[in-house]
């Protein structure tokens, strides 16, 4: 089976957001091939889960202060620092036999692929069984503060984070795999006052990154080349490198003004009248 790849790009949060969407509502139209992308964020940015009161939850005085832009994904979850991790999208219909018609189920498809690539970095890790209860509410808010079922633990830490989106036969997972972690940074703009002594060490009980389990950094590139690798193997496909089809750049275009680039997207999650939502 042969899926499309896009490579590796450096963008900002409003234009990641655009086209992850972009792909996924021109996969609903016209049934694309599935489609695997691999990008960072520039300026680092905080993404909130599509259900997430942007104020309650991130502290958007300390994002200002960081100059540390806010997007609102199209997914679920909860907010993620994105500044030194790498970001997947796979965008695919639900009817594909490579994934169970569940969220759960293509979860643990996606993280075997994710794991199989981490493995090629010399990282055993293994899937969340059940899941964790959330210890403390001041840390609740936080991608990364605990992982969900079937989500990635290397030595018992968490390593990478996902959230989906599905919609008229189509599913849109999005993934932040930890390159390195800050977890006072992370404390600072994603938690609520508090003690953030306490805090930050409990992140860093809690998390972990591939620096951190490697012992020294690892190139952006080398990263998405053993996850290629891993996605390849673990689905026995043929990822082609490919690009945005017109349609996908219009829409795209289309997202990142009417939606993506506007506060009342990211702050209240709405958009205009006339605009793009996410039942559309």
């Amino acid at each position: 089976m042969i899926w499309r790849f896009i490579s590796f790009t450096r963008l900002n949060a409003f234009e990641n957001m655009a086209i992850d969407e972009a792909i996924f509502r021109a996969n609903q139209k016209t049934g694309s091939p599935p489609t695997l992308r691999f990008y960072s964020w520039s300026p680092p940015s905080v993404s909130l889960g599509y259900f997430q009161a942007a104020r309650e939850e991130v502290n958007v005085e300390a994002c200002r202060r960081y100059s540390v832009d806010i997007v609102r994904r199209p997914t679920g979850g909860k907010a993620v620092l994105h500044e030194n991790d790498l970001t997947y999208a796979v965008i695919a219909s639900d009817h594909n036999p490579l994934f169970p018609r569940d969220i759960l189920g293509t979860y643990k498809v996606i993280s075997s692929c994710i794991a199989q690539g981490l493995s090629e970095l010399g990282i055993e890790a293994e899937m969340e069984g059940n899941g964790r209860s959330y210890q403390e509410d001041s840390l609740k808010t936080a991608c990364f503060s605990t992982p969900s079922r079937y989500e990635l633990l290397a030595k018992n830490k968490k390593i990478c984070g996902s959230a989906q989106l599905r919609s008229k036969g189509i599913f849109l997972q999005h993934g932040s795999i930890l390159v390195d972690f800050d977890p006072a940074k992370t404390c600072d703009l994603l938690l609520p006052e508090g003690d953030r002594r306490w805090q930050t060490a409990k992140l860093r009980r809690s998390v972990t990154s591939i620096y951190e389990q490697v012992g020294a950094p690892v190139h952006v590139e080398n990263i998405c080349r053993v996850m290629k690798n891993g996605f390849e193997k673990k689905l026995n496909i043929e990822l082609v490198e490919g690009c945005l089809t017109a349609y996908e750049e219009s829409l795209k275009l289309q997202l990142m003004n009417d939606k993506y680039m506007t506060d009342r997207w990211n702050m209240e999650g709405k958009v205009a009248a006339d605009g793009l939502n996410n039942s559309d």
